[in-house]
């Protein structure tokens, strides 16, 4: 009898981190929470094939019992074709990811079933409808998990030899910064989720990788949980890397434990060199006074800066982009990625500027974070494109990369060399030849997961979707 057959999908994201560059190999894998949902389907009732469309081609002929698809906004128009083509061949199609969790009842026009949030609570029920031939309608806990015996993700899935970056292990869930442009906190909660550091130590000592990269949205978030970790971590041999909160990496005690643990690389959300702007969509924790310094003592201790920026908020006019890469030229920052804000359907960004009537395009393929699908407060969407580009351009020209390169100190030099020449490479072949033409709104509205704690934002958002009190686990 033939084993019955789950394939899960992640649809082609064609970004400069996904895309393979180099050695046929890619950045970055996106492939994280699709292991983690392969982990919890029984090997002894399933086999499970994974795709991953940015590196191998889909097989629609697979004979498979049930399709599973995920997806973030820039591509989930992607998934909706993979998901209608294996329908029509009377494949039932379950959808997941942050897009299908925040807009549900879009994603439902595609699939038979929408796993809303996390998949670890809902999954039994879904393998028994699936038995049952009922795999329909929306699969959401009425709680969030504990993070507590979570299955080791399928690893053995994965083809390791076309990523830089495989192996993501999340030690935590949740956010308790409230970014209005994040979806995090309305995906995962306020408040930090941990795991417990010994199960932690037990999937990072049987991924098959020592090099590891945390997959939380910030490993930094409270003073003593990431000292547990990191004390654990040391003398096992690994190096990893982390997105951070720039304030926690301030602190000394800190950063010498990253040190002594294999710490090579901190990803960090700087996004504006404005405090005012910073203020306006509550980053609170950064202060850009002290962001040079924060370099500075980072590289003292041997560690990469990866520094996350972003354009195109109210406060910035045309002088934002040279003033920036200017800033992280002089500061010497290892490498730096430069997004447009993208207003993500169902965050607090989205319902204000939908308010607002800012909006312009509803084509989901162009919030991929460089194309600009609203309109800005003081500039054109054009001069917000080409400035981000240009940005780009002036901090990977070979000029800047030979004046940051780490001559001397501690820094992993083949690690460093190898994110300077993706991104470069990536961004020029990333290139957007114009700003989205206007597009009607969605008939459908978003519905966040977990709605914000703010009465507030909570009511903005009951307002735009027309919905009751919703969902309140943060």
């Amino acid at each position: 009898m033939r084993s019955r057959v789950i394939h899960l999908i992640n649809p082609k994201t064609d970004s400069l981190t996904t895309r393979p560059l180099y050695f046929n190999r890619a950045l970055y894998s996106p492939l994280a929470g699709l292991l983690a949902v392969a982990a919890c389907i029984p090997r002894d009732r399933y086999e499970v094939v994974l795709t991953d469309e940015n590196i191998e081609t889909i097989d629609f002929d697979l004979k498979a019992d049930l399709v599973g698809i995920s997806a973030m906004t820039s591509y989930v128009n992607r998934g909706y074709e993979i998901a209608d083509r294996f329908r029509a061949k009377g494949v039932p199609v379950v959808m997941g990811g942050v897009h299908a969790s925040f807009m549900p009842q879009e994603a439902l026009r595609h699939c038979d079933a929408v796993v809303i949030g996390e998949v670890e609570l809902v999954i039994d029920k879904l393998l028994d409808d699936l038995e049952d031939g009922a795999v329909r309608g929306t699969y959401k806990s009425d709680k969030l998990h504990p993070m507590v015996g979570m299955p080791m993700p399928r690893y053995d899935l994965l083809k390791k030899h076309r990523y830089v970056n495989k192996t993501f292990v999340q030690t935590s869930r949740g956010c308790h910064q409230g970014c209005t442009f994040c979806a995090e906190p309305l995906m995962n909660g306020l408040k930090f989720r941990y795991r417990p550091v010994e199960e932690v130590m037990q999937e990072m000592e049987n991924c098959g990788s020592r090099n590891i990269s945390i997959n939380d949205a910030d490993f930094f978030g409270t003073p003593d949980r990431p000292k547990e970790v990191m004390r654990a971590l040391k003398g096992r041999g690994f190096r990893w890397q982390a997105g951070v909160t720039s304030k926690l990496a301030n602190d000394d005690r800190m950063l010498e434990l990253a040190a002594e643990s294999g710490c090579t690389m901190m990803s960090i959300g700087f996004e504006s060199i404005s405090r005012s702007t910073l203020k306006s969509v509550h980053k609170h924790v950064n202060r850009p006074e002290t962001f040079a310094a924060l370099v500075e003592k980072i590289h003292s201790y041997g560690i990469i800066v990866f520094g996350l920026f972003m354009f195109g908020f109210d406060g910035d006019d045309t002088s934002v982009f040279d003033e920036t890469v200017r800033f992280n030229r002089e500061a010497k920052y290892d490498a730096c990625a430069y997004s447009v804000l993208t207003p993500y359907p169902g965050t607090l960004t989205w319902y204000e500027m939908k308010r607002a009537g800012r909006i312009v395009s509803f084509d989901w393929t162009k919030y991929d974070q460089g194309q600009v699908v609203f309109r800005p407060a003081q500039m054109s969407g054009e001069e917000l494109r080409c400035g981000q580009a240009r940005a780009y351009d002036d901090f990977y020209a070979w000029s800047s990369i030979a004046s940051r390169f780490p001559l001397s100190g501690p820094r992993r030099r083949a690690q460093w060399l190898i994110y300077n020449l993706f991104m470069r490479k990536g961004a020029r072949t990333d290139r957007i030849e114009s700003v989205p033409a206007p597009t009607p709104e969605p008939d459908v509205a978003p519905m966040p997961p977990i709605l914000p704690v703010k009465r507030e934002w909570r009511a903005a958002v009951l307002e735009a979707a027309g919905g009751g009190p919703g969902p309140h686990l943060s």
